[in-house]
């Protein structure tokens, strides 16, 4: 064949972009598919075939030559996330979408010497330049060194990427240059070049390509995160196949956007083909270098703060060399916020020079005070009579960061005209030094209490009044689990409506279960408690026992536990919620600590204790809610409630003078308000006597 030499190249940059990475759409764009200008200088004029010294097939050779795919089995995108951490970022956003291009040889400039600028230039124009077109007579597939190919499938790709370049079709030089991108795009080539031969038959075009290499194996560097599992599978499809770049742009696309769903700094920085079929991925993951805390004002000027820098770092569950997550560094902040003692918290990162990692900054703005005076004021559901008897007024003295430390102490009382609550408590939400969390609660108190809930008087009414003080402590020991142990001592002794003791009802049933007109109890306390994710509705577990002490000989000894759940479930529009409760005494207990059945958060359509009074019992719920308009809701609901016949079984059975059936369930309707106390209910229920009762409450039911 005899290959045209008439022909010489000059190459210039242009920008090439790789790949970005947008907000929301982690398709990588194909890095093949660029805009390559043919640059045409001193293109020749031709003779015509018709007229004298024209040869339009020497004008189609001098145009057409080879050129190297920029790519060179080798190509190196940019750092997104170092290039974003070179710029100032906003907390919370993460912008990828100015990530700058990689540079690449693309353009070819042709030229040819010794040619007559003056003489005519002939041919078949386009319609919308004046590029001349040729008649190729062939086109066919060749390797780079001129020798058929191998492999007939790559031979397939070449000739299904061709568009313009077929056998009897005229052409332009314009239209060959894109067609051998069209089939560098395909992405198994990494070089091809276009070579005309003049033979007896016509022009002969021939694209003689490179293919890439098989892979073979794989080396990735830099991924402390990314499961190699992620990776393997990736990849595992191509081992022993012609690498495909199109193939590896679409994993760098699926590995950028494993991290960008998890929120982390980290994606890929290079890609290389070795020789011997070897990729090597290098990920570049940005660790946290430094966390600071900065106190700010209102204005957001520095300023010196009240809180410990200790007390806030270690509320952080981002520690240095991790690899920065966004999605962390959200749930620190509100972690933070739930202190209570901040008006405003936000995360800057910075990049760390260039070292590669990032600096975390914690912008904090604390309350103007962390102590003051409160008051407001609530209902009780014990009360069963009476306009105004239950309702309570309470305010608060409080302080909530002592020491700069988060610690907290609230001195309050709450006052109704049968309710009194005078409490002095003092919480250490994590104790220091300890590394798990741990909580401290010391608490005293001297309360009265409605006794009607077990021993409705006729006569009128009856408090217990209770001293309490103990201690608990508290931590997380499994994701969304908590418990909780503490020692408590309670003097307990019930009064009538004029304050003075008593120790017998209405019915001469007993009020304590020493017979004195107090009960001294020493009690251990053990708690569990699954908050599901804490959404209302969702699944909650509590269980709970206390267990008397025989400290002293007429102290009570009595093991009580008592559990309670609640699931939610998505009914399309509507809302399943399931809840239950039940629990047992064992021992000598005092007896207005009977469970008492029935009521807003028991079984509805009842009053308060109105079903029995009881050493064991169980209550089940089911209700459906659906939306009426904003923030209204509508529910139906079922309520059942037993004490499994213990009723009898508690001192001086306080169930069965007053004729309380010991079960009995209800029925009814209702509607939910949100609102910032949690969901008002507004219910009405039929019981099982069919008599109805409506029913106020505030939050979901117990």
């Amino acid at each position: 064949m005899l290959q045209n030499e008439d022909v010489r190249f000059t190459s210039s940059s242009i920008k090439l972009p790789l790949f970005s990475l947008p907000h929301l759409h982690l398709r990588t764009p194909n890095p093949f598919i660029a805009n390559l200008h043919l640059v045409v200088q001193n293109f020749p004029k031709f003779p015509h075939p018709f007229r004298q010294n024209l040869n339009p097939t020497a004008a189609f050779l001098r145009t057409l030559s080879k050129f190297q795919h920029p790519f060179h089995q080798k190509f190196n995108p940019q750092n997104a996330i170092l290039q974003f951490l070179r710029k100032p970022i906003i907390p919370f956003s993460w912008n990828l979408s100015n990530t700058s291009p990689l540079l690449c040889c693309a353009s070819i400039a042709l030229s040819q010497s010794n040619l007559d600028d003056s003489a005519p230039s002939l041919g078949t124009k386009t319609g919308s330049g004046n590029e001349e077109r040729v008649l190729i007579s062939e086109v066919l597939v060749r390797s780079k060194d001129g020798e058929e190919l191998e492999r007939k499938d790559l031979e397939s790709e070449v000739l299904n990427a061709l568009k313009a370049c077929r056998p009897n079709s005229a052409l332009t030089v314009q239209e060959v240059q894109e067609d051998v991108h069209r089939i560098i795009a395909s992405g198994y080539f990494c070089s091809c070049m276009p070579v005309a031969v003049d033979t007896r038959d016509g022009i002969r075009l021939v694209f003689q390509v490179e293919p890439n290499q098989e892979f073979h194996g794989l080396v990735c560097e830099g991924a402390n995160v990314l499961p190699a599992r992620f990776i393997e599978d990736s990849f595992r499809d191509g081992y022993g196949k012609i690498v495909n770049i199109k193939r590896i742009d679409e994993i760098i696309s699926s590995i950028n956007g494993w991290y960008m769903e998890r929120g982390l700094f980290g994606a890929v920085s290079s890609v290389e083909i070795l020789s011997g079929g070897m990729i090597r991925l290098e990920i570049s993951e940005a660790e946290v270098n430094n966390i600071a805390i900065r106190f700010l004002d209102k204005t957001g000027e520095p300023t010196v703060g009240k809180t410990r820098p200790e007390t806030i770092l270690r509320q952080l569950t981002t520690k240095k060399g991790q690899v920065y997550s966004m999605l962390q560094g959200k749930r620190d902040v509100d972690t933070v916020l739930a202190m209570g003692i901040m008006e405003d918290v936000s995360i800057i990162p910075q990049p760390a020079g260039d070292t590669g990692k990032v600096d975390l900054v914690m912008n904090v703005v604390e309350r103007k005070s962390g102590g003051g005076i409160s008051a407001g004021g609530g209902i009780s559901s014990g009360i069963t009579s009476g306009p105004l008897t239950g309702l309570i007024g309470s305010c608060a003295i409080y302080h909530k960061n002592l020491f700069g430390r988060n610690q907290k102490l609230n001195l309050s009382l709450e006052r109704g005209q049968v309710d009194s609550v005078f409490r002095i408590n003092y919480t250490d939400p994590w104790i220091e030094g300890d590394d798990k969390r741990t909580s401290r609660s010391i608490m005293i108190q001297n309360s009265r209490t409605p006794g009607t809930l077990v021993h409705n008087q006729p006569d009128g009414s009856l408090t217990i009044g209770r001293v309490t003080a103990g201690i608990e402590y508290s931590r997380p020991f499994r994701p969304k689990w908590n418990g909780t142990a503490g020692i408590i001592f309670q003097r307990a002794g019930a009064r009538d409506d004029k304050g003075s003791p008593i120790i017998r009802d209405y019915y001469s049933s007993p009020l304590t279960a020493s017979g004195n007109t107090h009960d001294d109890m020493l009690l251990a306390k053990l708690e569990t408690v699954y908050t599901g994710s804490g959404d209302p509705g969702s699944s909650v577990f509590v269980f709970n026992m206390d267990q008397g002490l025989p400290v002293w000989s007429d102290w009570l000894v009595f093991n009580r536990v008592n559990a309670r759940a609640r699931k939610g479930l998505a009914l399309g529009p509507m809302h399943l919620l399931l809840s239950f409760s039940g629990g047992h005494v064992v021992g000598n207990f005092p007896p207005h600590e009977a469970f008492a059945i029935g009521g807003t958060n028991s079984v509805r359509g009842y009053e308060e204790g109105a079903v029995g009074s009881s050493r064991s019992y169980v209550v089940g719920c089911g209700e459906i809610s659906f939306p009426l308009m904003g923030p209204v809701e509508g529910a139906v609901f079922a309520d059942y409630g037993s004490d499994l016949g213990s009723g009898p079984s508690v001192p001086g059975d306080p169930a069965g003078p007053r004729r309380k059936p010991g079960s009995g369930y209800g029925c009814g309707v209702g509607i939910r308000v949100d609102s910032p106390l949690g969901p008002l209910r507004l219910e009405y229920a039929f019981n099982d006597q069919r008599t109805g009762r409506f029913h106020f409450g505030v939050g979901l039911r117990n």
